[in-house]
């Protein structure tokens, strides 16, 4: 029998798969180096050579990016090769791919679906011999509680909390980027958190010092474009579109304009790489900013975080989530804490030391005492969900 592999990248980084005739037998995560997930994956199928992946593992391919970075990726009809996994291994795995995307389960809970209760530990030990993550998604299950429980992957319990944040549709935020600091004083707002909430002083003190930049822009409506191109994509597909896109309209030196994109054919945008859905979000939003129903950067100071939200989530394709991104990394916004966002949730039960996720309104109400600095909160609670053994 033949076996075939390919590398292919994600959110999380490069990942590895490897194929033969009778479906997948490996996947593999990303290591530190190319060449040690390269070299792992090939210790897994030694005899697979470098090839292009055939049409039904291009698909696959194509549907672990899209979950991976924030989309929606359906891998319930993946066929994969057990001939060499236990018959208790495939139970596990069978019960594994069960869990919808931005769900979990315990393995105590895995283990009473198989009707084996009381074999957690062994379902544990099945999910870390997992020889296809991703498609068999252990990094939805759990340890007792809520807790995260342990990955056997590069980067532990920081990658399987950046693939379930990807999986709750926000992507991994990021650590801090090129650009600008923002403009109010992160001094006082750190002595503010401190005096406010001791269990969140100790937090600051565990992660250093506050280093969020914030991306300038010249024009929201770019801005915003940029934003509903990169949903659902991994950055460098997302980036190549975008380039692609401001490359139709070369004299547009900060982007396009909303007349730009709407003088455009349609199959002008669609041969930049832009879906349908994304055609029409852009049509809309440029349509909307023409109406004056999204404010300009010259309006956009003058109206509070709660009124941008409202305005922007008018528009096809933008929501809470994306209007919150851009008040905290675009227009650098001091007091924005967005609660629905996974990874606020996991770094707030970190940081607490909650057993289970807290509901969203719990960590608004918590977030109460540390106005008018929720954006300082919000970016060390990103970091708490990031690290381990905490």
């Amino acid at each position: 029998m033949s076996y075939g592999f390919t590398l292919f990248d994600t959110a999380i980084g490069r990942c590895g798969i490897a194929w033969g005739e009778r479906g997948i037998v490996g996947l593999q995560l990303p290591e530190a180096r190319e060449k040690e997930t390269r070299a792992r994956l090939l210790s897994r199928v030694p005899a697979a050579s470098d090839q292009p992946p055939p049409p039904e593992i291009q698909r696959t391919l194509d549907a672990i990016v899209a979950l991976l970075g924030g989309g929606i990726g359906d891998l319930s009809a993946v066929t994969l090769d057990m001939a060499d996994v236990p018959a208790f291994h495939r139970r596990v795995y069978a019960a594994a791919r069960a869990i919808p995307p931005g769900a979990t389960l315990s393995y105590g809970e895995i283990a009473t679906r198989i009707g084996s209760p009381g074999a957690a530990r062994a379902v544990g030990q099945a999910l870390g011999r997992n020889p296809f993550p991703i498609v068999v998604p252990c990094h939805r299950v759990l340890a007792a509680n809520g807790k995260i429980g342990g990955f056997s992957a590069n980067g532990g319990v920081a990658t399987k909390l950046r693939m379930l944040a990807a999986e709750s549709g926000g992507g991994a935020p990021p650590l801090a980027g090129d650009g600008d600091g923002v403009d109010f004083d992160a001094t006082a707002a750190i002595a503010h958190l401190r005096r406010a909430d001791a269990a969140l002083a100790r937090l600051i003190d565990a992660v250093g010092p506050f280093r969020l930049r914030r991306k300038r822009t010249q024009s929201l409506f770019a801005a915003l474009a940029e934003a509903i191109v990169y949903q659902q994509l991994h950055g460098k597909a997302a980036a190549t579109i975008f380039a692609r896109l401001c490359a139709l309209f070369p004299r547009a030196k900060d982007g396009p304009t909303p007349r730009q994109i709407l003088r455009a054919a349609d199959a002008e945008l669609r041969g930049a790489g832009l879906s349908q859905a994304k055609l029409l979000s852009l049509r809309d939003l440029a349509r909307r900013t023409l109406d004056g129903e999204v404010p300009t950067l010259a309006e956009i100071d003058a109206l509070a975080d709660d009124e941008i939200v409202g305005r922007l989530s008018a528009v096809r394709g933008i929501g809470r989530w994306t209007a919150e991104m851009l008040l905290i990394f675009r227009l650098g916004r001091p007091d924005v804490l967005p609660a629905d966002d996974y990874g606020i949730r996991k770094g707030f039960a970190v940081a607490f030391k909650k057993r289970t996720l807290p509901a969203p309104k719990d960590v608004l109400k918590r977030g109460h005492a540390w106005r008018p600095y929720r954006t300082v909160a919000s970016w060390y609670l990103w970091r708490a969900a990031e690290m381990t053994g905490m």
